[in-house]
Parts: C-alpha cells; structure tokens; sequence
C-alpha cells in the first residue's frame, strides 16, 4: 500500500457517535443491521447498514458509541440509503466476523478521531 500524506488523512472525517436506534435488515443481500447514529449538533442523525450480525444484535447495540466516517457520499443499499461507514474490523475467520471500532470512554458525539 502507497504512503498517504497527513493532509490526506485528515480529508477522512471520522467522528464518534451514539447508536440510537437498530433494526434487523432483512432485505440486505447479506446480513445486517440499520444503525440510526447520533453523531452531535454539527452533523446530526445518520443512518447505516452494517454487516455486523456476528456479534451483535439490534437491541444490545443502542446506547453504544461508534466510530464512523461522515463525509463519503450516501450509497443505497437496497430499499435502504445508508449516509455514514461505520468502521471495524474483521475477527480473521473465514465468514469474516466484524468487531466494531468503539472508544473505551465515553466522550461527545461528534468528536473527531486525532
């Protein structure tokens, strides 16, 4: 992989936020959940659909915070458009098994990874 520059990292916004809502995404060609994030005042509520199901489930995940980049563009995914990344990163087992990236403490919603 090629060296990036830091100006170049810093054009990806990756911001901390609060799970305020998950549902079950059916429709998805492969397993997920709708994630409805609460990323402060600045940004707002952006949804997603992760594909998260190995560890965890719509109900234990609100309340959680997420790290995820806010500033691609929306993709549609199915019947459903998804507006935020959230990041995490793969368990190494053969169904890829994602572990969501989370701070340790709790801090604001919309604080910016440094």
């Amino acid at each position: 992989m090629s060296e990036i520059s830091f100006d170049d990292f810093l054009k990806v916004d990756i911001r901390v936020g609060t799970v305020i809502d998950a549902q079950p995404f059916p429709e998805a060609r492969r397993p997920a959940i709708k994630l409805w994030v609460d990323f402060g005042d600045e940004i707002g509520v952006k949804k997603t659909s992760a594909q998260i199901t190995k560890y965890y489930s719509p109900e234990k995940l609100i309340g959680t915070q997420v790290a995820g980049v806010v500033n691609f563009p929306p993709r549609q995914i199915g019947p459903f458009m998804s507006e935020v990344l959230c990041l995490g990163f793969s368990d190494g087992t053969a169904d890829n098994g994602i572990v969501l990236i989370r701070p340790e403490q709790k801090v604001p919603n919309g604080e910016r990874l440094l």
